[in-house]
């Protein structure tokens, strides 16, 4: 089965932090520190914190965890922002979406320092992304890059089609392959004949949260497909691609779960080990 194992490069990156933190550790006697700030009692988010913060102490960075109650006051929360920026055994602050309406997300995000931007959603990561120069690359992307060189996928001069224009994934993932030489074509809810275009992908990325939206008659044979929709149907977790239909089709398809999502964490972690590499000494 043609499968990416998502789970199985993730802990290989995970692995390879661990031992370099070990050694910075025996060097400096320091370690990079995460900050995760979360508001509220979102359930999906609040696991999704407490697995970021199980790994980063897994790894041995310096872990401190924020949990703010659903009414925190913006202010107050750019306050905590500010005094992280100015924390130096803080590497990297995450802020962990969606925040509580009445908080300005894009005023909160802006206030993050850009060196410790480790979700890379700051418009000044954006921009140097968008000029190829990001050290702090947001992390769904970027680990989509890192699975498709594990898994020796070609990606210059290839035709790599995106499905979903969002900031997180799909504008900056866009970017990354253009980065990297493909052909890109990004798709949307107003694109016409999209089936005609995602046939032509030799690399298909799917970030549109529909489960099962792309078929079997909408892949090529022998594309890439990485699927990173996570949708819960019927109490099980499935992605944007119907995958017994497209999985016969694929050179290499990623699973929902354990393809994009151990990603995510991973390249979080190498970020943050970035920011910390990059501090002034």
């Amino acid at each position: 089965m043609p499968l990416i194992d998502g789970k199985k490069v993730a802990k290989e990156i995970r692995d390879a932090i661990g031992r370099e933190v070990e050694q910075l550790k025996a060097q400096s006697g320091k370690v990079p520190g995460l900050a995760t700030v979360l508001v509220g009692e979102d359930p999906a988010s609040a696991v999704y914190v407490r697995s970021k913060n199980k790994i980063c102490k897994e790894l041995g960075f310096i872990s401190l965890e924020h949990i703010l109650p659903q009414d925190t006051q913006e202010k107050d929360l750019l306050a905590l922002v500010e005094e992280l920026n100015s924390n130096e055994a803080i590497s990297g602050i995450l802020v962990q979406l969606p925040l509580p309406k009445h908080i300005d997300s894009i005023k909160i995000l802006e206030a993050i320092d850009p060196a410790k931007d480790v979700d890379g959603f700051h418009p000044v990561s954006m921009g140097r992304l968008m000029m190829g120069t990001a050290a702090l690359a947001p992390c769904t992307p970027s680990g989509i890059i890192e699975m498709l060189d594990r898994y020796d996928v070609e990606i210059e001069g290839k035709h790599a089609v995106v499905l979903g224009r969002s900031n997180i994934v799909g504008k900056p993932v866009a970017m990354l392959l253009l980065h990297r030489n493909a052909t890109v074509t990004i798709c949307h809810s107003r694109t016409r004949d999209l089936p005609e275009v995602t046939r032509t992908a030799d690399i298909l990325i799917t970030a549109v949260g529909k489960p099962k939206m792309v078929t079997g008659e909408m892949v090529k044979e022998g594309a890439v497909v990485i699927d990173v929709g996570i949708n819960r149907v019927d109490g099980k977790l499935v992605g944007d691609v119907a995958f017994d239909e497209v999985e016969p089709k694929a050179s290499l398809i990623t699973p929902v779960p354990g393809g994009v999502g151990p990603m995510t964490i991973a390249m979080l972690m190498q970020n943050t080990l970035k920011a910390f590499k990059a501090q002034p000494a």
